[in-house]
């Protein structure tokens, strides 16, 4: 083949795939309305490429949305290449290398512009050929060559920079001090924080996967059936939804529009602490608590809280925020107890006849059994009984507070044996409105004693 013939046939792949996505808007809009010849001449070669390179500037790929920030900011979204970021050890941007998607910003009217450039010719986007300047693609456009560069000039702008940058009173700024003179406003920058929508993207897609997957709806199924199964299992607890755009998501960003507004964040917590060999078992004990004094730090941090109230300490703000700081630690290694407990056992565990923990701290401690299936045993028709009840007292939520007052009441009982012999119920009641309960509620961390905050 000839290098002309080879041209005309590279020019001939791209001009069957632009005529067939022009056609495939054509019928959509149109929906087999022949006579309406005047809107079918929109879809003219020549007209449609022509209408669309002038509407390209009106949209610009990105991959920081500032929208994201606030939907009325009217600063710039920034492009930056994942390839092109510094390599931090935290994660960021930068991990999506080369795989990573852009985001669209600008008028959602122009929105078919940039599907129109996601078109794939031998593995790449039209846009990607666009940015390269190919003859055969600028052939496949027109055959007036300037016209036909001006087109692809047009297209390519798709991803650009705004040559001065701007910022907007709506956006999240940090004013930082460069210099040694914090009176002297010249002597600070402007930061903006930008929010990576191609980050975003890559985690709503693993999170998506690890949700609804087939290969880890078959893996989750194994785990509660506790068989064998030779895959990973993936379980991201604890997150939160966050919408952006309401009930119009396309004027955030495009790939916005895709997650349908929704943004995942995952739980802010360390790393579950274990709890040691031997002290690890709470089946066969009566309540939880009888272990929790050894999880992590809890028992030097109440040895830290007894000695300081023994001290007897002024009682001024210094104590106060000292001691609140002593509880709140407390109240968080409660959260991560709960962690450890669910992620040692599987769900369902509170099933086990060995079980004697009273219902509330196995509905705080169980929480997944809620989605398996009542039992049905024909012999045991209190286990379906038990089942239901357990679900209907999960629903209720009345739980939450029960946990938080024997966590109350433990607390004033290791003071007591330490000394503090005063310790009533006023102390118990704020112990348990410090309580932190790390379920899956719709807010992670929320449920706390209500009864005792009353």
């Amino acid at each position: 083949m000839t290098e002309v013939s080879e041209r005309q046939a590279g020019a001939a792949r791209f001009r069957k795939a632009i005529s067939d996505f022009i056609e495939a808007r054509r019928d959509a809009k149109l929906k087999g309305k022949s006579d309406d010849a005047e809107s079918a001449s929109k879809y003219e070669y020549a007209t449609w490429l022509a209408d669309a390179a002038r509407r390209v500037s009106q949209i610009q790929a990105v991959t920081h949305v500032l929208k994201a920030t606030h939907p009325d900011a009217r600063g710039t979204s920034l492009h930056a290449s994942p390839v092109q970021l510094p390599r931090h050890r935290e994660i960021g941007s930068h991990v999506l290398g080369e795989d990573y998607a852009e985001d669209v910003v600008g008028n959602a009217a122009a929105l078919d512009v940039f599907k129109f450039l996601k078109v794939e010719v031998d593995g790449k986007r039209l846009l990607d050929w666009m940015q390269a300047g190919d003859a055969d693609l600028r052939a496949a456009l027109s055959g007036d060559a300037v016209l036909a560069q001006s087109w692809m000039d047009a297209f390519a702008s798709l991803v650009r920079g705004d040559t001065q940058p701007a910022t907007h009173p709506m956006a999240k700024q940090v004013y930082w001090l460069v210099g040694d003179e914090p009176q002297d406003d010249a002597q600070f920058h402007l930061l903006q924080p930008m929010f990576s929508s191609a980050l975003a993207h890559a985690v709503h897609a693993e999170i998506q996967d690890a949700r609804f997957g087939d290969a880890n709806k078959a893996a989750r199924q194994a785990f509660r059936e506790r068989v064998p199964f030779e895959a990973s299992y993936r379980d991201y607890r604890h997150l939160v939804v966050r919408k952006l755009g309401g009930t119009k998501p396309q004027n955030i960003s495009q790939l916005n529009s895709e997650r349908g507004g929704v943004n995942y964040l995952l739980a802010s917590l360390p790393p579950p602490a274990w709890l040691p060999d031997g002290r690890s078992n709470v089946l066969r004990r009566e309540s939880v608590f009888d272990v929790f004094l050894w999880f992590g730090g809890v028992r030097e941090l109440v040895v830290e809280l007894t000695k300081f109230l023994l001290g007897n300490p002024d009682p001024i703000k210094e104590t106060r925020d000292h001691r609140e700081a002593l509880e709140q630690a407390i109240a968080q290694e409660l959260a991560m107890f709960g962690v450890a407990i669910r992620a040692r056992y599987p769900a369902g565990w509170t099933r086990d006849d060995e079980c004697r923990l009273p219902r509330c701290e196995r509905l705080w401690l169980d929480p997944d059994r809620i989605d398996l299936p009542d039992r049905t045993d024909p012999s045991h028709p209190e286990w379906t009984a038990d089942d239901v009840s357990f679900k209907e007292d999960y629903d209720r939520g009345a739980w939450t507070d029960e946990v938080a007052e024997r966590f109350g009441n433990w607390l004033n009982a290791r003071l007591r044996e330490a000394g503090l012999v005063t310790v009533a119920l006023a102390e118990r009641n704020h112990w348990a409105r410090q309580a932190i309960l790390d379920v899956a509620w719709p807010v992670p961390m929320q449920p706390r004693a209500r009864r005792a905050a009353a």
